[in-house]
């Protein structure tokens, strides 16, 4: 059976999210960025065999006119580097917006004491949260246009940018 882990990947950590090919995408867990690539890879490799994972979907970050950036270039660094350690196939996904429309859904971070502003602690678990959520949107973009490419008689499934396998 194949199961699809979304992965938003970040600066500081990588919000994760499964599902499998008739969804939905469930938000999954957050890890903290390693020290290296190869941290990350280990970390992924774990979840990757708890979970029965198949295929990655990786979240490429966009400029709003759709051009690549510097982001989009970490990226695709980083699954250059990821790749032959988790020994996947990778699809790459537009996520642009995906952070924003994740604190949408989750709505605003708590208040700290008395109502003052969030603690540190707070503000970690909130970001957590959201990268969860974003990696969630991330792979069910991929799986609606999946869904939408079979029923449309297999044509391109608008916005995923390209499988490295």
């Amino acid at each position: 059976m194949t199961r699809l882990l979304g992965i938003d990947l970040g600066e500081r950590r990588i919000g994760l999210a499964i599902a499998d090919p008739e969804g939905p995408a469930m938000a999954l867990a957050t890890l903290r960025r390693g020290a290296t690539t190869a941290d990350d890879a280990t970390a992924l490799a774990r979840v990757i065999a708890e979970q029965g994972v198949t295929e990655l979907v990786v979240g490429l970050p966009l400029h709003a006119s759709g051009a690549e950036g510097t982001q989009s270039e970490l990226t695709r660094d980083w699954v250059a580097a990821a790749q032959p350690l988790v020994g996947l196939p990778v699809v790459f996904r537009d996520e642009r917006l995906t952070s924003h429309l994740a604190e949408q859904r989750l709505g605003p971070m708590k208040r700290g004491r008395s109502g003052g502003p969030p603690t540190r602690s707070q503000r970690e678990a909130y970001r957590s949260r959201v990268d969860r959520e974003a990696a969630a949107i991330i792979l069910q973009d991929e799986l609606d246009a999946r869904a939408a490419a079979r029923t449309d008689g297999g044509q391109t499934a608008g916005g995923t940018l390209e499988t490295n396998t």
